[in-house]
């Protein structure tokens, strides 16, 4: 059987396993969240991120917000040595989530099974992290940041536990742990609060890039100089991590040719649906306890209102995996006939951004199947009714696993057989990081 990352704290970071060890010291009252004072209520996140760019509230005044962050321009480095280095700590931030200690906000976050929402968290994972990069680019000089930061890429997110639980003060923390010229990695962790100790509930890797104040052109950002041993190791992990995508894009079914063991599984796919009884190609059947492919998606519409747009004026990033997740997750429990629990996230690359008023498409697939785990591909798209084009916003990749066996999933075209080992790929690479 395969290992289930939520059985298991041996791969936690050094770092989130001294805040693990750290109590509350017996006292169940939240910490101090007045402006100057960490934690962060997590409602004040998005406050914050407006104050820094000097967004509107109002959907109303937003081309006059954004018309004057032109003037910003002027403040712009022109090379990334004019920039001050900072540290990893410099941008360290924790958010509380006090599910626990202020009930009232407990219904946005909870689903019909008495469990947090997970779609929820990848909402507050995205604000944090723009949070965290404007913390480590902060000009304390300057009243409005003149970048324009925003997520380029979610690189991992695993999952320690099974449930979180609804009535739990939750802790996000985070901090930038790679630093390129215009991008930055954030390292983020979930912890809760459990018999006065905060365990660790998740960690997430994404990568943000700072842009020009009209969101136009890259933008330079401050260096980060690594301290001691530890950071210096985090540091060069950043590196391996970008060299990783790098690899990954290059070998990607959409350039490359599948290798031979790969096209080997694809082979041995095919002859095991041939039908015996002929001697054809194109006569197939249905092994037993197998489905089809295209009997295995989901799809869904979204209108993009300004009620969900983010401090730039166009659709939330935050939003948009809320509602991929929660589409891959209704195909994960269609298909398997029982509730899933998402295990990993990853490769969730965003690949232009969503103006409001949009109409967003979503297609959800079932691309691969192991024992009881479930890979699950949505795909983003919006529709130009005025060109009558669809262009692709957004991949998203969901590792699920079932509570009962399911069914083999199994392609019948060429095209489907890429699908299916694009998602052996990344059920694959989810599984390498679940091991101790």
């Amino acid at each position: 059987m395969l290992a289930r990352r939520w059985f298991s704290v041996n791969k936690t970071h050094p770092i989130l396993m001294r805040m693990m060890t750290s109590t509350t010291g017996g006292s169940k009252h939240l910490p101090d969240m007045h402006e100057g004072h960490l934690p962060i209520h997590v409602n004040n996140v998005r406050n914050k991120l407006r104050s820094i760019v000097g967004a509107s509230t109002n959907w109303s005044d937003h081309v006059q917000a954004m018309n004057e962050r032109k003037a910003l321009h002027t403040l712009l480095a022109k090379n990334q040595a004019d920039l001050p280095p900072r540290k990893m700590r410099d941008s360290h931030i924790e958010v509380i989530l006090p599910l626990g200690s202020q009930p009232e906000i407990r219904e946005k976050y909870l689903n019909v099974n008495n469990t947090v929402r997970f779609g929820r968290i990848l909402e507050d994972l995205d604000s944090l992290g723009v949070l965290i990069c404007y913390t480590h680019t902060k000009h304390e000089a300057v009243q409005r940041s003149p970048l324009s930061i925003v997520t380029a890429l979610v690189d991992k997110i695993g999952l320690w536990k099974k449930v979180i639980h609804p009535d739990c003060d939750i802790k996000f923390t985070g901090n930038v742990t790679w630093v390129g010229r215009t991008s930055m990695e954030v390292k983020m962790h979930v912890l809760q609060l459990q018999n006065d100790v905060y365990c660790p509930m998740l960690d997430a890797t994404f990568v943000m890039v700072a842009r020009d104040p009209e969101n136009k052109r890259p933008a330079f950002v401050n260096p980060l100089i690594p301290e001691g041993p530890e950071e210096e190791k985090i540091f060069k992990e950043g590196e391996l991590n970008k060299m990783r995508r790098t690899d990954f894009s290059k070998a990607s079914l959409l350039k490359m040719a599948p290798t031979a063991e790969e096209r080997t599984i694809i082979h041995d796919i095919f002859l095991n649906t041939l039908d015996q009884r002929t001697v054809s190609f194109r006569s197939r059947v249905l092994p037993p306890n197998s489905v089809w492919m295209e009997d295995a998606k989901l799809k869904g519409l979204e209108i993009c209102h300004p009620q969900e747009r983010n401090i730039f004026n166009r659709i939330f990033g935050g939003f948009l995996m809320r509602k991929a997740y929660e589409l891959g997750w209704a195909t994960a429990c269609s298909y398997g006939s029982s509730r899933p629990y998402v295990i990993a996230v990853d490769d969730i690359m965003f690949q232009r951004p969503v103006e409001i008023g949009s109409l967003l498409f979503f297609s959800s697939q079932v691309c691969y199947t192991e024992e009881n785990f479930i890979q699950v591909r949505v795909h983003s798209e919006v529709y130009n009714s005025d060109t009558r084009q669809h262009h692709t916003t957004n991949v998203f990749h969901f590792t699920f696993m079932s509570e009962n066996q399911i069914p083999q999933i199994v392609p019948k075209t060429y095209g489907e057989s890429m699908l299916y080992l694009d998602g052996k790929r990344h059920f694959d690479s989810a599984m390498k990081e679940t091991q101790p």
